[in-house]
């Protein structure tokens, strides 16, 4: 399929690319954003169509990116730019990202791009394939910053980042999707379960933590992408968490995902990222002396969708507290409530989290949860509001606040959490 354009934007085309070409100060680069934009406007769903070969092929988020830097040059950043900005402090680097934030605005906002988008996002990953195999027959597998173990029926989650206290960066994305692949596919697994392990840090030593967010050392040494962390964790093993992973076994007819209720324990903290993983689960537990917390204003970021859906989860005002004002809720406040389904003392936790496990085991369980996900978010909404967050965010990795703050994190000597 070939994508035809008016002579105005084939010339805007040649325009971006001479710009792209000899660079510039901050107005030529606007002007270039300016261009990239009002061609995306006018070309989107033609654009897409080439790219996928008329969508009748699910590209990721990287390949699509990928495809777009070579049929049409100056539209985003090529492999090379990346590679050269991926060596580079994040604020050292030009931005290129941030036209990867313009292009994936403009394909999620369309109708019929974006939902083709979010479904090869579901699907299963090419390393969950590879690895399936072995872990259907042994039931196990250590991916690094994450544990997966298949357990009385539970696919047991582990992230066991214990030198970051969890926090999250693009490897441990990488691996997260990986895991949470393995447990929806192998039929063995009827519940999944998500922890944080046991850490070595001298303040948390001995015990487990959930998590302690984005990795800021990560984002200062310009280690975080907006592609493969930033919108893969969203449109990858968090969506999967609660849609399910896209397969073709058959059954369409039934449903295109196989899907399973979730599980998450608490322990310690969980902070930004972990805090907004919550939000997807079915059931939520957590130790009494746990808490959690949403800075994102502070960081200077946007907390992925937690600003689509702690809002449902806790009404406006409470969200508003939390994301604006850096609220902390503990476990054991009233407020906590709205969060999680259940406290316990640390020393009891273990036994109620295998209650849980049992409960979510109901055979009615996945297609009641099923249902409430559609009720309290549907597609179409969740890919209007990643549209807007893929621009935002890639804008605000930029900013000079964020810089600041990340820089200044970077220097302190101790992990610890924000």
């Amino acid at each position: 399929m070939t994508v035809r354009m008016p002579v105005e934007l084939a010339q805007a085309r040649l325009t971006l690319a001479e710009v792209a070409r000899h660079g510039g100060g901050v107005a030529a680069t606007e002007d270039a954003r300016a261009l990239r934009s009002a061609f995306m406007a006018a070309h989107t769903d033609a654009v897409y169509d080439e790219l996928t070969a008329g969508r009748s092929r699910g590209l990721r988020l990287a390949e699509l990116a990928q495809a777009a830097a070579t049929a049409f040059p100056g539209l985003v950043p090529t492999r090379e730019q990346l590679a050269r900005e991926r060596a580079l402090p994040q604020a050292d680097k030009d931005g290129h990202e941030i036209d990867q934030g313009i292009f994936f605005r403009h394909v999620l906002r369309s109708p019929s791009a974006g939902p083709h988008l979010l479904d090869a996002m579901l699907r299963p990953t090419p390393r969950a394939l590879s690895l399936l195999p072995d872990f259907l027959a042994t039931g196990d597998v250590d991916l690094g910053s994450v544990r997966l173990e298949r357990r009385g029926g539970a696919a047991r989650l582990t992230m066991c980042r214990d030198d970051c206290l969890n926090a999250e960066d693009d490897r441990q994305v990488d691996d997260m999707e990986t895991a949470v692949d393995l447990a929806l596919l192998d039929p063995g697994v009827e519940v999944g379960l998500l922890r944080g392990g046991v850490m070595t840090h001298p303040r948390y030593r001995g015990k487990r933590v959930f998590s302690a967010g984005i990795n800021l050392k990560a984002l200062h040494a310009g280690g975080i992408s907006l592609v493969d962390f930033l919108l893969r964790r969203e449109l990858g093993y968090i969506h999967k968490l609660q849609r399910g992973v896209l397969v073709e076994d058959g059954a369409s007819w039934r449903t295109p995902t196989l899907a399973k209720p979730w599980v998450a324990a608490v322990d310690t903290f969980a902070i930004g990222g972990g805090a907004q993983l919550l939000l997807v689960f079915d059931h939520v537990l957590a130790a009494s002396d746990a808490y959690f917390s949403l800075p994102a204003a502070a960081e200077g970021i946007v907390p992925g969708a937690a600003n689509l859906r702690l809002t449902r989860h806790a009404g406006p005002r409470l969200a508003r507290q939390i994301i604006l004002g850096g609220r902390r809720i503990r476990a054991d406040e009233p407020a906590a409530a709205l969060l999680v389904d259940e406290v316990h003392e640390p020393d009891r936790l273990d036994r109620a989290v295998e209650r849980s496990l049992e409960r979510m085991r109901g055979p009615a369980v996945t297609a009641n949860r099923h249902m409430l996900n559609l009720a309290e978010e549907s597609p179409d909404e969740f890919r209007r509001y990643l549209a807007e967050f893929a621009l935002q965010q890639a804008l605000r990795m930029y900013s000079t606040d964020v810089l600041d703050k990340v820089g200044r994190f970077s220097a302190e000597k101790r992990v610890q959490p924000r």
